[in-house]
């Protein structure tokens, strides 16, 4: 097998990243050494194309960063607007030439050329949730693995929007989240906006699976939340009956079995513990997959395209741990010191 890369996305946070290292790190999966392969800007997330590894994209808080040599070097790609955050990639798997990528403020880019060039699609039309300190961030990005068309977007802080269309146009989903705020006084969490939704709202994750076609799996402050209708009604997963923890940071599909998903579950967004969840019947059941002791937030999952035993897991403040033999041994391979706020973690 061809030598595999492990990638780490390091950003700021609310006051900036001051005196702390930020940008993109990159290690060989059999080495512990890090090296800063893009050191400007923050990254907040990292995407391995799944057909060319040798092509690895990093979304910063100053647009796209784009690298065709397996991360070893980066330039800026070709990117309309300056002073975007992009949060999330999406692959089209009908043409690996064509990707989306979603930003804060709320947006959407679309590239037809492997991510060397972006153009922006029309502003989503969303309601005004409440007033946060940041703007909305397009998370996460889903595909509906039966209509290709239809995509969902997990949002911090705006719940999930959908469209079906491809991305051009968007729709909310979110108007039943903020009811189960109402209706469970459990589900209910102000921190730093002013309604109580906030924590129903607070979506980081979204996923759908060729296991479940009809089912959309959102991970956000609160837990795991289902639908099965296109997001006009949201079930509660109560993740708690597995887990002490139910802060939703990640969640996806194993690309290599439908049936099998991973979570990152932990206390809160700047919490001291968190843990890899593991589900092989769809979300119905979980168990808990790492044999690690975390000491900040489980930030992102990062799966192997094509080698189902290599999952890595990033905590916050730097930490990384990954198993290459299925969750049988566990290895930490901690980021450089100075480095906080790992938000993506990715491999191929």
């Amino acid at each position: 097998m061809a030598q595999s890369y492990i990638y780490a996305g390091v950003g700021g946070y609310y006051g900036g990243n001051e005196g702390h290292l930020a940008g993109v790190f990159r290690r060989a999966a059999e080495d512990a050494h890090w090296q800063q392969v893009l050191a400007e800007p923050e990254a907040y997330t990292i995407f391995v194309h799944p057909r060319d590894p040798n092509i690895v994209l990093a979304g910063t808080k100053d647009g796209i960063y784009r690298s065709a040599d397996r991360g070893a070097t980066f330039k800026r790609a070709n990117f309309p607007d300056s002073g975007v955050q992009i949060w999330s990639f999406l692959p089209d798997p009908a043409d690996a030439r064509h990707l989306l990528a979603g930003g804060s403020p709320v947006s959407i880019y679309r590239s037809n050329d492997a991510g060397a060039t972006w153009t922006r699609q029309a502003q989503p039309q969303l309601p005004d949730r409440g007033k946060a300190p940041f703007a909305v961030r397009v998370m996460r990005l889903a595909r509906d693995p039966n209509r290709p068309h239809e995509i969902y977007a997990a949002l911090e802080i705006g719940g999930v929007m959908r469209s079906t269309d491809g991305g051009e146009s968007w729709s909310d989903c979110s108007d039943h989240l903020i009811r189960l705020s109402i209706d469970e006084p459990r589900l209910r969490s102000k921190i730093v906006s002013d309604t109580e939704a906030e924590g129903m709202l607070d979506g980081h994750a979204i996923c759908m699976s060729a296991a479940d076609p009809e089912g959309v799996i959102l991970a956000a402050r609160m837990g795991l939340f289902r639908s099965t209708d296109q997001g006009k009604f949201w079930e509660d997963l109560r993740v708690d009956r597995f887990s002490p923890f139910t802060y939703g940071r990640d969640i996806k599909v194993a690309p290599q079995d439908p049936s099998t998903l991973y979570a990152c579950l932990s206390v809160a967004a700047s919490s001291k513990d968190g843990a890899l969840y593991r589900s092989r019947d769809i979300g119905k059941t979980w168990q808990r997959f790492d044999k690690v002791k975390p000491h900040g937030t489980l930030m992102s999952v990062g799966l192997h395209h094509s080698d189902a035993k290599q999952v890595y897991i990033a905590a916050r403040y730097g930490e990384v741990f990954g198993t290459v033999d299925g969750g049988e041994s566990w290895r930490e391979t901690p980021l450089p010191a100075g480095v906080q706020h790992v938000y993506a973690l990715a491999c191929g």
